[in-house]
C-alpha cells in the first residue's frame, strides 16, 4: 500500500467541485503546501484577496502564477515530490567522509 500526501484528500475535494469539504480540510494543514492549496482554493473561489494572503504564507509570488490548472498541476508535482521516499545511495557511491 503507498502512502499519500495528507494534502491528497483536499485536491480530491476540489477536482470534485467540493470546494467547502476541501476548504474545511486545508485549514488543518500549516504546511507550506498546505497554504499554497489553501490560496489555490481561494484562487479558485475568485477570492484573490485571500488567494493572496495564502500564497504569501506559502512564501510563493502571488501575482506571477500560473493559470489554475497549472498551479493544481504544480502542487500535485509538488505533492509527489514530498511523498517520494528518499532515494537510497547507489552501490557505486562513495560514501561521504
Amino acid at each position: 500500500m503507498t502512502a499519500t500526501h495528507p494534502l491528497q484528500q483536499v485536491l480530491q475535494h476540489l477536482h470534485a467541485g467540493r470546494w467547502n469539504a476541501a476548504h474545511d480540510l486545508v485549514q488543518q494543514d500549516g504546511s507550506l503546501l498546505g497554504a499554497w492549496l489553501h490560496g489555490i482554493l481561494h484562487l479558485q473561489e475568485g477570492d484573490l484577496e485571500d488567494a493572496e494572503n495564502w500564497y504569501d504564507r506559502a512564501a510563493r509570488h502571488f501575482r506571477s502564477r500560473g493559470t489554475l490548472a497549472e498551479e493544481i498541476a504544480a502542487l500535485e508535482a509538488a505533492l509527489a515530490a514530498s511523498s517520494a521516499p528518499a532515494a537510497a545511495p547507489s552501490a557505486s557511491t562513495p560514501p561521504h567522509i
